[in-house]
């Protein structure tokens, strides 16, 4: 017979799930509030379910306000692009800074982590006048040439190459991989864990982003999806709550396709730390 949970437990799992329901209730809330009309939105109605629920929100979101796609396409060239040359720089630069034996390698390294230290902040105005000087303001460079690497995640990578069995290495020179070979054939496939958390998170980061945007974009239609949300929200003067929640809920959207795509990769990845 299985013994009786203990009344300790019980107040834990209660307490798990109430707090589930806190966090949870919002998004749900926002979801359905992106099916309602604006009536039933500010006559304060809590409910998830409603009589009045209809597409009429995102057929305006993606009708009559013609510049929205526009916006979404925008952040996802900029996301996706941002990401990959993350990823790949990252990559390279945590295999060159563990693997590689060249002058000054350790200094770099302690130069990283020293910048790691430095608040993304302070670099707006520099990154600014620089890619003013260079021509690239209002552009999608602006945004993906100063984020194309990231020392955090550059650090992560290189912890990963440093407990990475070099014998595998060795294994594929003897076979006669050179060192291209070895880091793309062998090294990158192994690595899909840690290179899948760290795409996750590059990719929310350049999706998420709204400061850099609003410095460096001037032009509406090159508007990221963020700063878009924000100029639709002011031309309704804050008052469209139904059609800024689809638009909030279709911003959501890729954010969780991208998390179910690699979560089975970053299962992996917690699985063989455990291993460990």
């Amino acid at each position: 017979m299985k013994k009786h949970m203990k009344p300790g437990m019980i107040g834990l799992y209660a307490i798990l799930i109430l707090a589930a329901v806190i966090t949870v209730y919002p998004f749900l809330w926002m979801v359905s509030a992106s099916f309602k009309p604006l009536k039933e939105i500010v006559g304060g109605n809590l409910a998830l379910i409603s009589d009045e629920m209809s597409f009429d929100n995102y057929k305006y979101i993606f009708g009559r306000s013609s510049l929205f796609p526009r916006w979404f396409v925008n952040s996802l060239i900029i996301s996706v692009i941002g990401t990959a040359v993350n990823v790949f720089i990252n990559t390279m630069a945590g295999y060159s800074l563990s693997r590689l034996l060249f002058p000054g390698r350790d200094t770099i390294y302690h130069l990283f982590l020293a910048l790691m230290m430095v608040p993304a902040q302070v670099l707006l105005i520099p990154n600014y006048l620089i890619l003013q000087k260079m021509g690239l303001l209002d552009s999608y460079s602006s945004l993906i040439l100063p984020a194309a690497a990231n020392i955090g995640n550059i650090f992560l990578m290189r912890q990963f190459f440093m407990n990475f069995p070099k014998e595998v290495e060795e294994a594929a020179s003897i076979d006669g991989l050179g060192r291209y070979a070895r880091f793309f054939r062998i090294c990158m496939p192994l690595a899909r864990p840690t290179i899948a958390t760290q795409a996750i998170f590059v990719f929310m980061g350049f999706w998420n982003e709204f400061t850099k945007p609003m410095l460096y974009i001037k032009t509406a239609s090159k508007y990221t999806l963020t700063l878009g949300l924000q100029s639709f929200q002011s031309q309704n003067a804050g008052t469209m709550w139904n059609q800024v929640m689809a638009a909030a809920c279709i911003s959501v959207f890729p954010i969780i396709i991208i998390y179910l795509i690699f979560n089975k990769y970053f299962l992996v990845g917690v699985r063989m730390d455990g291993e460990k």
